[in-house]
């Protein structure tokens, strides 16, 4: 008969867990199988929300809009004045944009937002929310020690600038306006729109790098 050897099933454990997806991209797969299985949505429709949120819903939408007010001064007025009007002429409106307000990052100022609730953000301009986003750490310890907490996404300001942190409720949703970078100048919005980012929307990331488009 064999001996047991307590390192030794401790690493297959190891092993064994490092191939298998976290619990909620179990959770995930197994809802999937079963709603498919009883035939409560195609796979085929699954497949295009994972597809909208993530190539059409996502960021992306977002992005355009930024680009518009970098390109289009009038636009930019709108946005500034009226966000949830101003994003109709893209056709975006919808619950998710609804009391929308875009605050514009300066030279010597910067913007960031938190949530109260995950239903404040407004997902149909910038696709789902990342898990820090709707972590209760994240959003005190930004509200306290935003200067800290942005350094901690590679975001340090220097001191002559300020930080407004702006907290999203379900009745007004907020979109941050990076500054245009320096570079891309002659740009189209296509083109622009390639370099806005999500974090930049939200607040965590201040300078876009050009090259990323």
């Amino acid at each position: 008969m064999g001996t047991f050897d307590r390192e030794e099933a401790a690493r297959l454990q190891r092993h064994l867990h490092s191939h298998l997806p976290s619990d909620p991209a179990l959770r995930v797969k197994t809802l999937e199988s079963l709603v498919v299985e009883r035939g409560l949505v195609a796979p085929e429709t699954l497949d295009a929300w994972i597809e909208a949120y993530s190539e059409h819903i996502g960021p992306k939408r977002g992005a355009h809009v930024v680009a518009r007010a970098w390109t289009d001064p009038d636009f930019r007025v709108r946005l500034l004045e009226d966000a949830g009007e101003a994003i109709k002429e893209f056709g975006f409106e919808g619950s998710a944009t609804g009391h929308l307000k875009a605050v514009e990052n300066t030279a010597d100022q910067h913007n960031v937002v938190v949530c109260t609730l995950c239903s404040c953000y407004p997902f149909a301009l910038l696709g789902m929310s990342p898990p820090w986003y709707k972590s209760a750490e994240y959003r005190a310890r930004t509200v306290r020690e935003p200067r800290v907490v942005l350094a901690e996404f590679g975001v340090t300001l220097e001191d002559g600038v300020g930080v407004r942190v702006w907290d999203s409720t379900a009745e007004l949703r907020y979109l941050v306006v990076p500054e245009r970078p320096e570079g891309t100048e002659g740009w189209d919005a296509a083109r622009l729109a390639a370099i806005v980012t999500r974090n930049s929307m939200i607040g965590t990331q201040r300078d876009l790098n050009p090259e990323a488009a």
